[in-house]
């Protein structure tokens, strides 16, 4: 996979999240430059008792196969404090999934996709249908604003005020 595509990334935090939020859009933006950029959200922590997070999607055009994406996500995480030997649901410095990338479907470089959460969290949805509204889910085909609308989980997230480089890309409600 050479060609370039568009792909969606999640970013996580609850541990100094303004902090590791930051840090991540730093890192995408040196990689890939222009950066499409969500509202930034605060959410319950999903699977266990912590701290809230602070999540937000990212588009971004590139030509780096789904491998290399992982591998440099799992990197950037790793020099940030995330451990993998630990258990999947509890604090995080830093959290980057690949949501979509184009159309793919299925098992890439290990990578499953669409990320399963897309249908389940609200904390991925809601601000992925803020960036690609009329972008359509590569397996049910509906647009994430659709899926959005009618998204009927009890999590809940809120947007919040925050900066970057100077410049507010998310305002609280």
């Amino acid at each position: 996979m050479s060609a370039r595509a568009r792909v969606y990334i999640s970013i996580g935090s609850n541990t100094n999240r303004s902090h590791y939020v930051t840090v991540a859009l730093d890192a995408l933006s040196e990689w890939f430059g222009v950066l499409t950029i969500s509202p930034v959200y605060e959410s319950e922590a999903v699977g266990f008792d912590g701290s809230p997070f602070y999540n937000l999607v990212v588009g971004v055009d590139t030509d780096w196969s789904v491998g290399e994406l992982s591998r440099r996500f799992k990197q950037l995480e790793a020099d940030n404090g995330r451990r993998r030997d630990e258990p999947r649901f509890r604090a995080q410095t830093l959290d980057l999934d690949i949501l979509t990338y184009n159309g793919v479907v299925g098992e890439t470089d290990g990578v499953e996709l669409p990320r399963g959460e897309i249908l389940r969290n609200a904390f991925v949805l809601w601000p992925l249908s803020d960036i690609a509204p009329d972008d359509r889910h590569p397996v049910c085909g509906k647009t994430y604003r659709e899926l959005w609308r009618s998204y009927s989980g009890d999590q809940k997230l809120w947007p919040i005020d925050f900066t970057w480089q100077g410049k507010r890309i998310s305002r609280a409600l």
